[in-house]
């Protein structure tokens, strides 16, 4: 299986840059995967095409704002990408050109030292604890395809209302659609949600540069099902209900905390799990995504989900009825 079989042509301009002026009234394309058939609705249509007894599960992971800026002793600006938190002074970090032992000045707070890890990588050691200055003067991360500067807006929609825990570098785009209504609505139609956490890394978004796609190395993330969250999702299939994964996230997370008896079970630690077509999806029925760039590991997950070809013919269709691409854009349910 090779990278080049998972690629296709995405205009620039089919990439969104700003999230819906509502974040439910995105468009959304529901594709079934019994029958071969794609329609096309809105998100705010979503709970009319659930039914009683489903269980809708999201990821509640908080992005934090972990682009920082500071300068150099000569002055020179510097920015850095936080990655991992490994105690109160401590991060992983992206940085350009990095130099072992580079002291960088944050403009109220605290300064940061540049070291070298193992396998290439580097980490930031703040003089002082360093998480209520990132909290307030770090900026979201958004995407490299987002070729604009975050501001203050991106701190409230690259954010899912539901959002608790912080970890994350990146959102779990499939769930910006979501409003506290609509969340209500869902509700009141008899469905249930419940929450589990992966806190999204660089290796879900990490490019695939290897022509074979098993050679691509996936960057572990953390994640956690709690004891109540594995009940539901077991009660759920017990009773006949679908589990809905909203996003590739909760998909990953799920999938991997399944045990031989086909139960999702309680877990916390890291997961390098790597879905490719041929994989026999255990804990969930349907997905709710977003359209994933080219050649990446998401458009390869959901290949395997509803089937390459599908999913291929669902982007060509997705691009002649002007559908906007990528985190800020429109939203599939797969069935």
């Amino acid at each position: 299986m090779k990278t080049s079989d998972f690629d296709y042509n995405l205009p620039e301009e089919r990439i969104a840059y700003r999230p819906a002026a509502e974040r439910q009234n995105s468009k959304l394309m529901v594709l079934d995967r019994e029958r071969g058939g794609i329609t096309h609705r809105k998100f705010s249509e979503l709970p009319g095409l659930l039914e009683p007894g489903d269980l809708l599960v999201l990821n509640n992971t908080r992005v934090i704002p972990a682009r920082l800026l500071g300068r150099k002793g000569s002055g020179e600006r510097v920015e850095l990408l936080l990655v991992e938190k490994r105690d109160s002074r401590t991060w992983t970090c992206l940085a350009r050109n990095p130099k072992e032992g580079l002291v960088i000045e944050f403009e109220g707070g605290p300064s940061g030292m540049l070291l070298s890890g193992e396998a290439g990588g580097w980490f930031v050691e703040f003089s002082g604890e360093a998480d209520s200055y990132i909290d307030e003067s770090g900026r979201m991360p958004l995407p490299p395809y987002i070729k604009r500067e975050p501001d203050a807006e991106d701190r409230v929609s690259y954010q899912t209302v539901y959002a608790e825990k912080p970890g994350a570098i990146a959102a779990p785009t499939a769930g910006l659609h979501f409003t506290p209504g609509l969340l209500k609505e869902i509700e009141r139609a008899g469905v249930r949600t419940a929450y589990v956490t992966l806190h999204v890394g660089i290796g879900t978004f990490k490019p695939v540069k290897t022509e074979l796609v098993r050679e691509h190395d996936m960057h572990t993330e953390f994640r956690e099902i709690t004891r109540e969250a594995a009940d539901a999702v077991n009660s759920a299939r017990s009773r006949g209900g679908r589990v809905i994964a909203v996003g590739t996230t909760v998909l990953r997370t799920l999938e991997s905390s399944v045990n031989d008896a086909g139960e999702v079970v309680p877990c916390k630690g890291e997961t390098g799990i790597f879905i490719l077509p041929g994989y026999g999806f255990r804990a969930a029925d349907a997905l709710i995504t977003n359209f994933h760039l080219p050649r990446s590991t998401l458009l390869m997950l959901v290949s395997a989900f509803a089937g390459r070809d599908f999913i291929l013919r669902a982007y060509d269709e997705a691009l002649s009825g002007d559908y906007r691409f990528l985190s800020y854009g429109d939203a599939m349910f797969i069935k």
